[in-house]
């Protein structure tokens, strides 16, 4: 199978009162067996929304989506039984046992009850709950309770994993191993994975596509490297003994440089370009021609950050209003993110 997920005019609208939200909209998304896939974009952007239908857990508005060959309205039973999801919320009974959870819910997907176990004990170990694997749930502190939701979500080894927000809680530790599980998991078993992070660093290390979401709608969909290249260019910072100098110093950089985006603030003077660490040298060069000769010098390469603000501007890192669901009454709230 070389197609793992086909959306088309994929669009989830929710009632609040005489209020329409219209969380997702059209969404198009054609994802191929065997990618990793990100999805970014602010809180309330449409993210979890889509991963919600996308897993049988929101009913779509309209449109269709096709997840493992499986239509997520008519076949829901196979496509749960097809993925791995880690959701945001907790999904471990409190009452009870860490093991027991893990390896029942192993058997429940088909393994053996000697294959659960095992697996069990191999999750347990690379999470770090081996010593609280004969706890109940209700005793787990927040980082270990999310940790127990990813080997929940592992737990079958699935041939494809929806990850939203998985790092959420973790420390950088174990952030490190439930990357090294889906590394690895792709590695042995060719696993289509989809996330969403808030950690843009994890996406631009994880991640062979990028899919930005804005207002329910994608607005960029491309290669980390390439959207960088594409929407933002590498930023080169100055700074100078006086105003005067630095003024000089942007109107060279605009003359010279046509499509830099140039800002001097005061004593600094920030240059947005294209191909910026290589050609800072010559920038230097022409700039000491002119007897201008900055104090400082820094060249920094472009962020998932930088290129959500320039296809949008705002930052992914902003807070905004944020939709939240209720899976069964379909029950907006807005909430300040």
């Amino acid at each position: 199978m070389d197609t793992m997920i086909e959306t088309r005019g994929l669009t989830k609208e929710f009632r609040s009162g005489k209020k329409t939200v219209t969380a997702v909209k059209d969404l198009d998304l054609h994802i191929a067996t065997g990618e990793m896939v990100a999805l970014l974009g602010p809180n309330g952007a449409g993210k979890s929304t889509a991963l919600r239908m996308l897993t049988t857990l929101l009913a779509p508005t309209s449109g269709s989506a096709y997840v493992a060959g499986y239509d997520v309205t008519s076949d829901q039973h196979a496509v749960r039984r097809a993925i791995g999801y880690i959701g945001q919320g907790n999904s471990a009974g409190h009452a009870q046992r860490v093991n027991d959870e893990l390896v029942a819910s192993g058997r429940a997907y088909g393994l053996s009850r000697a294959g659960s176990r095992a697996r069990a004990d191999e999750l347990l170990e690379s999470l770090g709950l081996t010593e609280q694997a004969t706890q109940k749930v209700m005793t787990l502190s927040g980082g270990q309770r999310r940790r127990l939701d990813i080997a929940m979500g592992l737990i079958h080894s699935p041939g494809l994993l929806f990850l939203d927000e998985p790092s959420t809680g973790l420390d950088p530790q174990n952030r490190a191993n439930l990357q090294q599980h889906v590394v690895d998991l792709r590695r042995k078993h060719g696993a289509t994975v989809v996330l969403t992070t808030h950690y843009l660093e994890e996406a631009d290390s994880l991640a062979e596509r990028i899919v930005v979401i804005d207002h329910g709608q994608v607005v960029a969909d491309d290669s980390p490297a390439a959207l960088k290249s594409r929407h933002a260019g590498d930023r080169i910072a100055l700074t100078f003994a006086g105003p005067d100098e630095a003024a000089r110093a942007a109107q060279r950089a605009a003359a010279a440089h046509p499509a830099a985006q140039v800002v001097q603030d005061g004593t600094a003077v920030d240059v947005q370009v294209a191909g910026g660490a290589a050609m800072v040298t010559g920038f230097l060069a022409d700039l000491a021609s002119s007897g201008l000769a900055p104090a400082t010098v820094e060249v920094a390469r472009p962020t998932l950050d930088d290129v959500f603000l320039a296809l949008t501007g705002r930052s992914l890192r902003e807070g905004r209003t944020d939709i939240r669901t209720d899976a069964r009454t379909d029950i907006t709230e807005e909430v300040a993110a």
